[in-house]
Order: structure tokens, then sequence, then C-alpha cells
């Protein structure tokens, strides 16, 4: 029986908000900002245009979205290795976590955060400056947390928490870009465990190998 209800315009019965970003999240993985069409998308989160508007916004906007959906379930290691005890552990757990986020298997190789927008032109440099803006932070917590430690006597006095930060990126990023080329996840451990191995010594009372 008809009982007069619709489902609005342009918007599938079944349609799950959660599900098509998810799948959306992916697809700007594996094929970057640029790399994605709008047809790829919509294809992809099995919804019209009109309704990837209505829920999402623009392609940019649906990118942001994207982003924060990656940072909260493939990349949530970078904020869970913040609470490590030692600064040395929490390198090794961001080091740890990139390798594993970017060689997981079922999902797309590399880093979302890293390779979204590399080759991106004119029409991504929204999502380009998105992205710049999404590492810079990373860097910045991480100093946060670098510089907790050498207040705590964790790292010695004369340590850089900002060039530590920025080193721990940089690597991260490496193993992104080495991983979506097709290096084995066996290898960026390997890559990762040497990245450490000039880590400053901690001074404190209890010191921690890590």
């Amino acid at each position: 029986m008809d009982t007069g209800q619709k489902a609005p315009i342009g918007r599938p019965r079944g349609f799950d908000p959660d599900e098509a970003l998810e799948r959306a999240m992916r697809v700007f993985w594996e094929q970057g900002y640029e790399g994605a069409s709008l047809t790829d998308l919509t294809s992809a989160m099995g919804i019209t245009r009109t309704s990837m508007y209505a829920a999402f916004g623009n392609k940019e906007e649906l990118f942001r979205k994207a982003l924060e959906r990656y940072e909260e379930g493939p990349a949530s290691y970078g904020v869970t290795a913040l609470r490590e005890p030692s600064a040395r552990q929490v390198a090794t757990a961001f080091l740890d976590g990139s390798v594993r986020a970017t060689t997981s298997s079922g999902c797309p190789a590399g880093c979302l955060g890293v390779q979204g927008s590399l080759a991106a032109g004119d029409s991504g440099s929204g999502a380009r400056d998105i992205l710049a803006a999404w590492r810079d932070g990373h860097v910045s917590l991480l100093r946060d947390r670098f510089q907790q430690a050498v207040d705590e006597g964790d790292l010695p006095p004369a340590a850089d928490p900002y060039l530590l930060a920025r080193y721990i990126m940089t690597v991260a990023n490496g193993i992104a870009v080495q991983a979506a080329g097709g290096a084995t996840r066996e290898d960026l451990q390997q890559v990762a465990g040497m990245a450490l191995r000039s880590w400053p010594p901690a001074t404190g009372p209890d010191q921690l190998d890590g």
C-alpha cells in the first residue's frame, strides 16, 4: 500500500551516508583527488550527483570529509601513538602504525594523506592545501609531545622537538610513498627500525628502550 511517503529526489532508498563516505574515502585513497572523477565517486557511493552534493557538498568538501574519516580510521594510529609513555615509544608507534596502515591487505597501498594530491594541478590546489595542513597538524602534535618529553627529562635538553617531529613525519611520508610503489611490509618495517637507531637516548630516571 502506498503511504504517500517518497524518498527525497535524487536520494535512493537505503542511502547510508557513513557507508557512502567510506567508499568515497577508498576511491580518493586509491586514485588521488584529481584522479577520482565524480562518476567514479558516485558510482562507488551508490548515489547520484544530486545526492552527493546534498549530503556532502562539492568534491572538495567530500574530500575533506573523507580525510576526516581516514584520520578516524586507518590513520588513527597517529593520535594513539601520542599516548605512549616515552618519546621513543611515540616515534616507534607512529612509524609502525604508518607501515601497517600503508600496507594493509584489502586497502589501497600508501597513505591518503600523502598521495591524495601529489600530482594535483590548479584544480586540485584546494585538496593540496587541505592535505598540507593535515600533515602539518600531525607535526605540531608530535612536536608538542616531544617538547613534553624534553620538559620531563625523557629527551635531552638539547633535543629539538620540532626537528624530531619533522623527521618522524618525513620518514612516515617516505614509507607511504614506498608502500604505494609496492614495497613490502617487512622491508618498510626495517626502514622504520633503522630510522630510530639515531633517536636521542632517554635521560630521565625511568629510561625505556621502546
